[in-house]
């Protein structure tokens, strides 16, 4: 752990000699996305990987070129890149009769490139754990090792999760739910690493966050009972209440309040996560001014901070897997309730 932190000091963006330190570039530049993958800057020189620029102009079609061709301000084929001082934001603008507009933009980002290279992790690591399986008979044999942890980790998902919070047709969620698990905690690990190819902001972006809560808002509603809707329009309650639609209308906003809170959950934890480390690694250039002896005392507190940070992130990727897959088999399980009198009878 101190070595992977060492490493980040290492390739993280530093000032350069006798520059000025600009935090805010720092930290948005680490977090928010970009059409190359910086990996480290060496005497004031930026090392990036560069992506993919998928491009439709409205004049001249598709458009698809390196976006090495758009670095340091240049300009391919009209196209070139903003970089947006407020938001720390690079916007793709292609120059046009009419003036500068945004073209239909579908690069690969560098959010983009790292969900692709985790998602293949992922499913090569699902494979490792079912190679043992096709070798040997479970019902026999324990499988040991990384399929061994493989199983832990899908048994505890399952048998602490998704069946208590579901009930008896939790099979026919669990797919979903165990590729929701792996798919955030794998993400939120190599979210964590310094060093390319990991420490893509994936989780800590909304939009990755907001597709995920959709795909839980729709197994809720597209899939719930009779029963889930009678008590969203016409709930068992008093009949005054009914006549003022006040209940329909509280339970009907709260089928969106239940996916918002698991983006925004999931979201604001990642990226405060990856700001407070990145607040840490920023003492030791901060206080390089000061002086050898005040730089290199605060800088081994922020080294020792700095582990223990990456550490509590461990433990934090960890969590936001599971709460989400526990909240998202919570509003599922609610909308697989039946009445009582349904449950006496069977």
């Amino acid at each position: 752990m101190i070595l992977t932190f060492l490493i980040s000091l290492l390739l993280l963006q530093a000032p350069a000699p006798g520059g000025e330190f600009d935090m805010d570039e720092y930290l948005y530049g680490h977090v928010v996305d970009a059409y190359d993958w910086h990996i480290t800057t060496v005497n004031g020189k930026h090392v990036s990987v560069p992506l993919l620029i998928i491009a439709r102009s409205k004049t001249t079609g598709w458009h698809v070129f390196s976006s090495g061709k758009l670095a340091h301000g240049h300009e391919y084929e009209g196209f070139y890149i903003l970089h947006d001082q407020e938001s720390h934001r690079d916007r793709l603008l292609e120059h046009t009769p009419s003036g500068d507009v945004r073209p239909l933009d579908i690069s690969i980002t560098k959010n983009v490139a790292g969900l692709l290279f985790n998602s293949l992790v992922l499913v090569l690591l699902v494979l490792f754990g079912v190679k043992w399986y096709r070798k040997h008979d479970a019902r026999e044999e324990a499988p040991g090792g990384f399929s061994g942890l493989l199983e832990m980790l899908v048994m505890m998902v399952e048998d602490d999760i998704i069946k208590p919070c579901i009930g008896p047709d939790y099979k026919r969620y669990s797919p979903y739910l165990l590729t929701a698990f792996f798919f955030i905690f794998v993400n939120n690990l190599l979210g964590i690493v310094p060093f390319f190819p990991g420490g893509a902001n994936i989780t800590g972006n909304i939009a990755v966050t907001f597709m995920m809560a959709m795909f839980t808002f729709l197994a809720v509603n597209l899939f719930g009972n009779k029963h889930y809707y009678k008590d969203i329009f016409w709930p068992e309650v008093p009949l005054f209440l009914k006549a003022f639609p006040l209940m329909p209308l509280i339970e009907i906003i709260g089928l969106f309040t239940k996916p918002f809170s698991l983006m925004v959950r999931l979201f604001a934890n990642i990226l405060a996560g990856h700001m407070m480390i990145l607040g840490v690694v920023s003492v030791v250039f901060l206080t390089a001014s000061l002086g050898p002896a005040m730089n290199g005392g605060l800088s081994v507190i922020a080294v020792l901070f700095g582990v223990f940070m990456d550490v509590l992130e461990l433990l934090v990727a960890f969590l936001q897997a599971y709460i989400f897959t526990m909240l998202s088999s919570v509003f599922i399980g609610l909308s697989r309730q039946h009445p009582e009198e349904e449950k006496a009878e069977e």
